[in-house]
């Protein structure tokens, strides 16, 4: 379960505002690719227990239900001093390689805060900023500010991966997410790829060169 001991190591240190940061969307085969940066209040006693059950429900988002993740999104958004989002569209991730725009994504995420972080906590990535940084290893599952990032940029990210599937229904993006289950690669394989495909991935680049005359 994700808890404050890293925020607190850092406040202790003299950081008082924390970004965590977290990304998703990597291994997908299409679309963006998404990160959140979420900057929780420093507080201590009592006031940091209220926090920890006003973020009950946050935890890795991978072991949340799409309506827990909602239920958890809002109280974020309830408590949080500030939360972004930043994204790597499909063709720019092509074009810079999945390394970079894992970073970019990130540093877009922390650019777009309301307000200035005077360190960042990573899962296990570290970016090209002059800001303090702690890369923590599984950081969504043992952080709080991560924990809550995950959150946010997988609501974020499946909202858009939801609305792509309004507008292309033959790929069941709404379903998949742009991952490649069995579903996508047989419609892949059915229709070519669409869009929002990320063509540097090789099951994507596999059916681009079979379409090419």
């Amino acid at each position: 379960m994700p808890t404050l001991r890293h925020e607190r190591a850092c406040w202790a240190a003299g950081w008082n505002r924390l970004a965590g940061v977290d990304e998703v969307g990597r291994g997908s085969l299409a679309g963006p690719l998404v990160a959140a940066a979420v900057v929780l209040p420093r507080c201590a006693g009592s006031d940091q227990r209220r926090l920890r059950r006003a973020l009950e429900g946050v935890r890795d988002s991978k072991q949340l239900s799409a309506e827990a993740r909602i239920s958890a999104l809002a109280a974020i958004l309830d408590v949080a001093e500030s939360v972004s989002i930043g994204m790597v569209e499909a063709g720019e991730l092509d074009g810079i390689g999945l390394g970079v725009a894992n970073r970019v994504a990130m540093e877009r995420a922390v650019d777009a805060l309301a307000v200035t972080p005077e360190a960042l906590l990573l899962d296990a990535c570290l970016l090209a900023s002059d800001l303090p940084q702690i890369g923590l290893v599984r950081g969504d599952a043992c952080c709080l500010s991560i924990a809550a990032a995950s959150i946010v940029a997988k609501v974020a990210r499946d909202r858009i991966m939801v609305e792509a599937h309004r507008v292309d229904p033959r790929y069941g993006f709404a379903d998949h997410k742009g991952y490649g289950t069995a579903s996508h690669l047989r419609a892949l394989e059915e229709h070519g790829p669409g869009p929002i495909h990320r063509r540097s991935f090789a099951p994507v680049a596999r059916r681009v060169s079979r379409a090419a005359p």
